[in-house]
């Protein structure tokens, strides 16, 4: 497994590419994409429609380590979680990008946005607002709210987006996701789930003449692994190791 695996009990890259026309969905151009992904990946074996006009192919998910594509309406997507290695998971996903154009017809101009995510998931039988409080804190203006009599957080899940460009063309959002419910908080019975944090690198609009989708997603990889490793890593994902161990 990739360093990143030292930090959570889970990890995952994933890409995202949506667009502003309708993907095709006619039963020769789906089978003939996923043929074309097979090929190149032949332990994705396993092949089902989730939701009406969205279709998966997917490796066996049992020993914790596995790839998958999907195609929705507008949008398509590869994921690898658990990667034996970070550059692994980024050739995949650049394997998937150099096909769409051939296989399913994508230009640089049918471009809506091109996303880059690194997720990180840590499982914690516990109350998981608490410990992003403990591990990232509140914002100051809103801390004295949790000293109210019944002021017991509910829900304590932080974004931040800001621009990476004058443009604001690239943009990167770092989000929480508690599973914490109310009734867990009144019970205090918790079960083993997981919180979750997402950090998306994002390119918007479409891609110019001089550039491909391959290219656009290198760029967009190497800032999302800078971001990580050089701001993620000490103060979000150590801290929330660590106030977890404490518990």
């Amino acid at each position: 497994m990739s360093d990143y695996g030292m930090f959570s009990d889970d990890f995952y890259l994933n890409m995202n590419l949506a667009t502003e026309m309708d993907l095709p969905q006619n039963r020769e151009s789906v089978l003939h994409y996923f043929e074309q992904v097979r090929r190149r990946y032949p332990q994705m074996l396993n092949f089902y429609s989730r939701e009406k006009s969205e279709f998966v192919l997917e490796e066996e998910k049992e020993k914790g380590s596995y790839r998958w594509v999907s195609i929705e309406p507008r949008r398509l997507n590869s994921g690898s979680v658990n990667p034996e290695s970070l550059e692994a998971a980024i050739d995949q996903h650049r394997s998937i990008l150099e096909l769409v154009p051939y296989e399913l017809s994508i230009t640089p101009l049918d471009c809506e946005a091109l996303s880059v995510m690194l997720g990180f998931d840590f499982n914690y039988r516990g109350n998981h607002n608490e410990i992003l409080n403990q591990a990232i804190g509140i914002a100051p203006a809103l801390e004295r709210f949790t000293t109210l009599p019944y002021g017991k957080v509910l829900s304590n899940e932080p974004s931040l987006q800001f621009a990476l460009d004058e443009e604001c063309r690239t943009q990167c959002r770092i989000s929480f996701e508690s599973r914490t419910t109310a009734y867990q908080v009144r019970t205090g019975e918790y079960s083993e789930d997981q919180l979750s944090v997402y950090l998306t690198v994002r390119r918007y609009d479409s891609l110019g003449p001089d550039e491909s989708f391959d290219k656009e997603f290198m760029r967009l990889s190497s800032l999302c692994r800078d971001l990580v490793d050089e701001y993620l890593v000490s103060a979000v994902l150590r801290p929330l190791q660590e106030a977890i161990s404490l518990h």
